[in-house]
């Protein structure tokens, strides 16, 4: 009997390598006091919630995080 290995296709674009965020150093973004943590690995910034730190994680280049950044000082985002 032939086994099949099914493989995740990535998506349009998406030119980030799957991230080991076990070992990460996790930090608060906003001195203990926000819900989201960031941790740079591998030449990437990570977020997550810290209220689940099991859930997904978002990946950025250090472009994508400048631009996210900047967005979030200009009011563009909600991070509460």
């Amino acid at each position: 009997m032939a086994e099949s290995i099914t493989q995740r296709q990535p998506l349009a674009g998406w030119d980030k390598p799957e991230l080991d965020l076990s070992g990460a150093e996790w930090q608060s973004s906003s001195r203990g006091l926000g819900d989201v943590q960031i941790a740079f690995v591998e030449g990437f910034i990570a977020m997550r919630n810290s209220g689940s730190p099991d859930s997904p994680s978002i990946v950025f280049t250090p472009a994508e995080w400048g631009a996210f950044v900047s967005g979030a000082r200009e009011g563009e985002f909600d991070l509460t």
